[in-house]
């Protein structure tokens, strides 16, 4: 199952360089995830590319820190101010990283698409779609590949999310 994110478009910045190798949730999906769309909120407002999960770390807030700090893309500051007042945190490890060669905005897609606050669940039509294109496995990837996905993202787009 994938998850669409949204994340702040100076997180996305540091993911895309790879000084960014962990995603932090105050809360987590109830269902298996192994990838993630990355929205990249507004100003930017598209969808950028996607992530598969390593792995995902449950953790107090230091020792999150801890173990996460280096690859983190983000301030010792902005990290404690996030997680203020949490027992626990979560940080989703980026396996693999893969930039769309053209953003997608949903917004012309979608009518009456709304940024998810935390993150949505993508429908199993659209994870159809990108596995079928060979974009979520192992093997090495090209900007055809990545094009494909595209293309078939945009005709399905419109029904394709799931609440």
């Amino acid at each position: 199952m994938k998850v669409l994110l949204s994340i702040k478009p100076e997180f996305v910045e540091e993911i895309i360089a790879g000084r960014k190798k962990f995603e932090y949730r105050k809360k987590l999906f109830k269902q298996s995830v192994d990838s993630v769309v990355i929205y990249a909120s507004k100003p930017m407002g598209l969808i950028i590319g996607e992530f598969t999960i390593d792995t995902i770390l449950v953790e107090t807030p230091h020792d999150l820190w801890t173990k996460t700090k280096r690859y983190s893309g983000i301030t010792k500051q902005f990290f404690s101010k996030y997680f203020n007042g949490k027992e626990r945190g979560y940080a989703i490890k980026i396996k693999k990283f893969f930039q769309y060669t053209d953003p997608i905005n949903p917004f012309d897609m979608i009518e009456d698409f709304v940024a998810p606050q935390s993150f949505r669940y993508v429908s199993e039509e659209i994870g159809e779609c990108l596995q079928n294109c060979a974009f979520c496995d192992d093997s090495a990837y090209t900007s055809e590949d990545v094009t494909g996905v595209q293309t078939m993202l945009s005709h399905r787009f419109n029904r394709a999310f799931s609440g």
